[in-house]
């Protein structure tokens, strides 16, 4: 007897220097002793750390219930193995644990002792936790436009947003998007994102306008077990599930007052709680805000936060609306015709001049989604190479159409230029102009695309397009 306690107190100083985590359990898995490590990270005595409920005071409630047989029968069996669970800190936080159990037995091969020794892989639970909310974001994500190029268009107002993109994407600043509906907010948001350190992360976006005000805490900020009636696991919110990366608010003008509190705290600590929960979670996330709504004018109405807007509104980017850059029209619908086409296997290779000149004459309301919705029904309906004017639809009573000299005409372009006493086919003309000026820049650029591009003035996306409609290798 007088040996084996000799023995034991030299084995209790040797765990003492070792740096890691480790318990001394009975055979049948109660604890004897903690070493200097444990005690340290518990913050517990050793009374405590060998009193009859120290797993529930150490090890989370949910690892407790859940590994409780699978522990049983492996002590049971006597042969070395390991579990996963998350251990609580002196201050309240847990962590997660790999915990080796390894028998110590006597000549006779009978268990004396178990050594559980803990070794720290929170991070990489957390790392493997971020690749499954990423991979959930992607598949819910997957149809979506994500790439900077998938923005058409070539107007100043829009190259000039463009250029703001490309200086504020590689910072981790608050975005505040601001635009009428179907103006491409989320196009934008992607296109930070894409540009951004957070690039290779998830993109989660949350539409505040379509969840239900009960709701909203536990959509953006996740629930426990319990929380609320209907709760029956722990559930994970979009701000955790964009652990690391970016999270796209559209609609905020829409969050209710209570909503907006909370928002306000993550933004200024950068944590928060999931409800009906007390651990706070550490939000690594970059927040991109989006609305149609005039913000300015819901704080002076009382509607929205005047703090939060301040909060949000640090680096704005307004997208013009489509009648703003109605010089962008063409090459947008264009653009739609090409990619219905292909998705319908249709035979459509353009847009007649009269269907063109009445796309122009629009107002556009529904700004970009409203044109890609009517070149959808144009082409679903067409029954020639080209979309004719009865393809598309009628334009929205009460809204007047574009004055004919509105449309503006290129730098050096004429208005009185000569027409043909015979006529000429003016659609043939200009694509002729088109594909001449754009293999011009290949040459010039020395087939360098982006150069050709900012030679025209275009985006390199609506190069490419050209390119492509004219076969240009």
């Amino acid at each position: 007897m007088e040996g084996l306690k000799s023995s034991e107190q030299e084995a209790r100083e040797i765990v003492d220097a070792i740096p890691q985590t480790i318990a001394v359990l009975s055979p049948d898995g109660q604890p004897l002793y903690g070493n200097r490590s444990l005690l340290q990270y518990t913050g517990l005595t050793i009374a405590e750390m060998t009193s009859a409920d120290f797993r529930a005071r150490v090890f989370h409630p949910e690892d407790v219930a859940r590994l409780r047989e699978e522990r049983r029968g492996a002590l049971a069996g006597g042969v070395p193995f390991e579990l996963e669970q998350r251990a609580r800190r002196h201050d309240g936080q847990y962590r997660w644990f790999l915990v080796q159990y390894n028998p110590v037995r006597d000549e006779h091969g009978q268990t004396l002792r178990w050594y559980a020794t803990g070794t720290d892989i929170d991070d990489r639970k957390r790392a493997e936790q971020r690749v499954r909310n990423e991979n959930l974001a992607l598949r819910e994500d997957i149809d979506r436009a994500s790439m900077f190029e998938e923005i058409v268009g070539s107007a100043a107002s829009l190259r000039q947003v463009l250029a703001q993109v490309a200086k504020v994407a590689p910072t981790d600043s608050t975005v505040l998007i601001l635009g009428e509906t179907g103006t491409g907010k989320e196009l934008i948001a992607r296109a930070i994102h894409k540009r951004s350190r957070r690039a290779s992360r998830a993109f989660i976006r949350v539409n505040c306008a379509a969840i239900p005000t009960s709701l909203i805490a536990s959509e953006l900020f996740g629930h426990e077990k319990g929380a609320f009636t209907g709760a029956l696991q722990r559930r994970l919110g979009r701000f955790e599930a964009a652990d690391g990366g970016t999270i796209l608010l559209d609609e905020v003008g829409d969050l209710p007052a209570e909503a907006q509190v909370t928002l306000l705290r993550v933004l200024q600590e950068r944590k928060f709680r999931r409800v009906g929960g007390n651990e706070e979670v550490e939000a690594d996330i970059r927040i991109i805000a989006a609305t149609n709504r005039d913000l300015s004018k819901m704080v002076a109405e009382g509607q929205f936060r005047e703090d939060l807007f301040y909060r949000i509104n640090v680096i704005p980017v307004r997208l013009p609306s489509l009648r703003e850059r109605i010089e962008d029209v063409p090459l947008i619908a264009e653009h739609f015709v090409v990619k219905f086409a292909e998705q319908m296997k249709k035979p459509i290779t353009g847009i007649s001049r009269a269907a063109m000149a009445r796309l122009q004459a629009h107002t556009w309301p529904g700004n970009v989604r409203e044109l890609e919705n009517a070149m959808e029904r144009a082409v679903a309906l067409e029954r020639t190479p080209s979309i004719l004017p009865e393809s598309l639809p009628e334009a929205p009573r009460g809204v007047e159409a574009v004055p004919a000299g509105a449309l503006a005409l290129p730098p050096g372009a004429s208005s009185s230029t000569p027409l043909p006493e015979k006529g000429f086919d003016l659609e043939q003309h200009v694509q002729h102009l088109e594909r001449e000026y754009i293999a011009e820049a290949l040459r010039r650029s020395n087939g360098v695309k982006v150069k050709a591009a900012e030679l025209l003035g275009m985006s390199f996306r609506s190069f490419r397009y050209y390119m492509k409609k004219y076969n240009l290798k």
